[in-house]
């Protein structure tokens, strides 16, 4: 990340609109000091916490009150007033078409994508005994763990990373699932064991720090485009193009992720049955130079070989 040569915001601070929650801090935290670093004679920017839906209501799965744009609605509603600049987002929470004015200008550099297993009684999803209950209000999470492990009980769990590891902790559940992206920036790693990519699919943007910002603001935008890394800019392109094409809802399990190696690039998704009926995978793989494109051949793929009704479920 170098230094920019992008107009000063008349001298003052750079106003980051973020969640209050850990995680979130942490990530605006990465996003300011990265910007630090590319602007070593701008003033540091100001985190302003805001509270999101998805923050005040925890006993209800985010399905129920609207999905996972919940978490950024108020966010993104503060960043079109004009009272903050840019915001700063777990990719995965942003909803596939993002209101109109606003735009994914950059991207930190992607964290270990993968989903981990919190459970004291094994490291491994086949270890875990019969019966066993599993906390996630993932339709994804949920999805493909009733694929593996048929028997478990799966419940639902709402809350931060800590509330969620403290549930497992205390006897809550014996088990849970989290984002390891997650669990490395709040330094809550701990006994948490990495899922292989191959066998349990993240969801879209997982490990992805976004930085949103007005599609017209040029200050802004110059500002924060010395911090994007374009690697992981075009595999986020890619996934959300999936996404784009598939359209499920907020209960229709789906995910998607892409890598690029030597210049070319490889995207996977799959569908699944909210009740267990059945998975989809498909892949795709070639030039890196034009991810949405890759990114909607597999999501046309996964649409033609998921029943309508799981996508419409």
């Amino acid at each position: 990340m170098s230094a920019s040569t992008a107009p000063p915001l008349q001298g003052r601070p750079l106003r980051i609109g973020t969640r209050g929650s850990a995680l979130a801090l942490a990530q605006a935290h990465l996003v300011s000091e990265a910007l630090a670093a590319a602007h070593p004679d701008a003033p540091p920017a100001d985190i302003l916490p805001i509270v999101t839906t998805g923050d005040r209501i925890t006993d209800r799965p985010l399905a129920d009150i609207g999905g996972k744009g919940l978490f950024a609605k108020e966010i993104e509603a503060a960043l079109l007033a004009g009272a903050v600049d840019c915001a700063v987002h777990s990719a995965k929470d942003l909803e596939t078409r993002l209101p109109e004015g606003l735009t994914i200008a950059a991207v930190l550099p992607r964290e270990d994508p993968r989903d981990a297993l919190i459970c004291p009684a094994s490291p491994t999803l086949s270890g875990i005994p019969r019966g066993a209950r599993l906390g996630t209000a993932s339709a994804r999470r949920k999805s493909l763990v009733r694929a593996l492990r048929p028997d478990l009980r799966i419940e639902p769990i709402r809350g931060n990373v800590g509330t969620r590891l403290g549930k497992v902790a205390r006897g809550e559940f014996d088990a849970t699932l989290l984002a390891m992206a997650g669990l490395v920036r709040t330094g809550c790693v701990g006994d948490a064991a990495p899922l292989a990519v191959d066998e349990f699919l993240p969801a879209a943007g997982q490990g992805v720090v976004a930085v949103q910002c007005r599609a017209g603001d040029t200050a802004v935008l110059g500002h924060v485009a010395p911090i994007d890394h374009p690697e992981t800019m075009a595999a986020l392109r890619a996934e959300r193009a999936v996404l784009a094409v598939l359209d499920g809802s907020c209960r229709t399990p789906i995910a998607a992720h892409a890598e690029i190696r030597d210049g070319r690039m490889t995207v996977r998704g799959l569908v699944a049955d909210p009740g267990g009926a059945g998975i989809w995978r498909r892949s795709g793989s070639g030039p890196a130079d034009d991810p949405a494109a890759l990114g909607r051949a597999v999501g046309q793929a996964l649409r033609a070989a998921a029943p309508t009704a799981v996508l419409a479920a």
